[in-house]
C-alpha cells in the first residue's frame, strides 16, 4: 500500500509540479514570477468570494428589516 502512495507521489513530483516552470518557459518569464502570480490570484479570488458573501448577507438582512411579514391589517 505504501509503495502505491510513493509511486503516485513520484509521478506528481515528476510531471505535475513542473507546470509553472513550463509555463514560464513558454511565456519567456521567470518561474518565480509565475508562481507569485498564481499565489496572488488565489488570494484575490478568495477575497472576492468573501466580499460577495458579506454583501449578500447584508442585503438579505436589510431586506428582512424592510419587508417584515405582517399577519393582519391591524399590525400596522
Amino acid at each position: 500500500m505504501l509503495r502505491i502512495i510513493y509511486s503516485i507521489r513520484y509521478f506528481f513530483e515528476k510531471y505535475g509540479f513542473a507546470v509553472s516552470s513550463r509555463l514560464a518557459d513558454k511565456l519567456g518569464m521567470r518561474a518565480k514570477s509565475v508562481r507569485l502570480f498564481f499565489i496572488y490570484l488565489s488570494f484575490a479570488t478568495l477575497g472576492v468570494g468573501f466580499a460577495l458573501y458579506l454583501t449578500l448577507a447584508f442585503w438579505l438582512k436589510l431586506k428582512d428589516l424592510v419587508y417584515t411579514k405582517r399577519s393582519s391589517v391591524f399590525d400596522l
